[in-house]
């Protein structure tokens, strides 16, 4: 059996093709430069970016080396303009290929040219090289390999795989969620304008307003305010006696008025006026038993108002020492006591005693009063901070103090009068914690006995823990 001998293809092989297929990088060739040490390459590096390329013990030196006979930043190869030089010094040694031959440095320095070192003094050879160039240089210990080469490709931005890159977006039906868009836009658009004022009809302000007038006059009229009724505050002893006097009358308890609290006939008010005006003068009676009653009464001070005196001195009726209405006052002797036939003929108080004839023994001697007769009038009672149970009732209580208070003062001065307002703080117990007192017209003796009086109060105890009373009081002599 022969065997054929198989000629030699000049076909390129598979992997020569396809480094041929590939684009090749177009523009100037770059710089490859390599770095031996003890004749071992330590490092290698293509220039990408056309540049300058320094060596030196500096930091900042592309390539350090621990030299001292170069400066710290040596520019070994310049770039000037678009062509690469090498730059070398009288120490350094090596062999550079150009195009006219491989010249060693020391040759190459009649050619080249002196340029002053950058940032040393000292000047450098400079050669300029051209993109065959190729060579060594050494510095010291360190040798530099140095040619031009074609740019690498650049290399392609790193892409994730299609997995990674799947994300939210990509798993959204987008035309089903555009139509789902333009529906609920629709929807809510037409919601929009139903409640928008925008289709709503234009208003004339003078119609509504006239229409609103014309409601206005129409409306009926506001019912009438209730005004409240004021409070009529009684003196004390008046008040005492007309309380006493239904409780005295109706002890009966048979007829309409008797202590029912409803209205009474006419007879029955007409006969208890008539049982009030004996009380007057039975009291009057008793007061005097001891001497002139008029005196007794005026001397002391006591707490008969003078209206009540004023009006059974004027009157013609008397009254005996026996009972009336079961009130039995008692006395010195028998008789009926007049004291409107006592020397006054009816002329009042004033006129008691101006006679010198004696009185009924029950009265006693009428004399003649000499002097002014002092009256407190009390008006009402403000409470504030609290509300104070018996409040009205204790302040009508001192009016007989405060007359006796200005009584005392009239005996100073018989023309004073005027008026006082007594400020009284209450206690949690119903004290008075201080008194004050502001006013006019009066001595310091009245006012200072006014406070007295009211400072010696009791009230019931206060709701809210403590309250301020202000008494106003007016003293006018007569």
């Amino acid at each position: 059996m022969t065997q054929q001998q198989i000629a030699p293809s000049n076909r390129p092989g598979q992997m020569t093709a396809v480094m041929r297929a590939m684009p090749q990088a177009a523009g100037p060739k770059v710089l490859r430069i390599g770095l031996v040490q003890s004749g071992k390459v330590i490092e290698e590096r293509v220039i990408k970016q056309r540049g300058h390329v320094t060596i030196g013990p500096s930091e900042k030196s592309l390539f350090v080396i621990p030299s001292k006979s170069i400066p710290p930043n040596f520019r070994l190869f310049e770039l000037v303009g678009n062509d690469y030089c090498i730059n070398f010094l009288d120490g350094m040694t090596g062999r550079v290929a150009l195009k006219t031959g491989v010249s060693d440095l020391a040759q190459l320095k009649s050619q080249a040219r002196k340029v002053p070192l950058a940032g040393a003094a000292g000047t450098a050879y400079q050669m300029q090289l051209s993109e065959e160039a190729r060579g060594k240089v050494v510095v010291g210990e360190t040798t530099f390999l140095f040619q031009f080469v074609a740019p690498p490709p650049p290399t392609p931005k790193p892409q994730l795989p299609v997995s990674v890159k799947a994300g939210f977006g990509t798993e959204i039906d987008w035309r089903t969620t555009i139509i789902a868009a333009f529906s609920f836009l629709f929807h809510f658009g037409a919601i929009g304008s139903i409640y928008s004022d925008w289709m709503d009809p234009v208003v004339d302000d003078e119609v509504e307003v006239a229409q609103l007038l014309e409601s206005v006059k129409q409306l009926p009229p506001p019912p009438p305010i209730e005004q409240p009724k004021e409070v009529v505050d009684v003196p004390v002893s008046t008040a005492a006696v007309a309380s006493d006097t239904p409780k005295q009358s109706g002890g009966g308890g048979g007829g309409k008025g008797g202590g029912g609290g409803g209205r009474i006939s006419d007879a029955r008010a007409s006969a208890l006026s008539g049982q009030m005006a004996q009380l007057e003068l039975q009291m009057v009676a008793a007061l005097g038993s001891s001497g002139s009653a008029t005196n007794a009464v005026l001397g002391s001070a006591g707490d008969v108002p003078l209206g009540m005196l004023e009006g059974a001195a004027a009157s013609g009726a008397g009254a005996s020492s026996g009972g009336i209405a079961g009130l039995n006052l008692g006395g010195g002797g028998g008789g009926v006591f007049r004291p409107g036939s006592v020397g006054g003929g009816g002329k009042g108080l004033a006129g008691i005693g101006d006679s010198g004839s004696a009185g009924p023994a029950t009265a006693g001697s009428a004399q003649k009063v000499k002097g002014p007769v002092g009256s407190a009038s009390i008006g009402g009672a403000s409470v504030s901070g609290g509300s104070v149970a018996n409040a009205s009732g204790v302040v009508a209580g001192m009016a007989a103090g405060f007359r006796r208070c200005y009584n005392n003062g009239l005996k100073e001065d018989p023309n004073m009068k005027g008026t006082v307002r007594v400020t009284a703080r209450i206690g949690p117990n119903g004290e008075v914690l201080s008194a004050s007192a502001s006013g006019g017209g009066l001595s310091g003796s009245v006012i200072s006995c006014v406070q007295a009086r009211v400072a010696s109060a009791s009230f019931a105890p206060p709701e809210g823990g403590g309250a301020t009373i202000v008494i106003p009081v007016t003293f006018i002599s007569q």
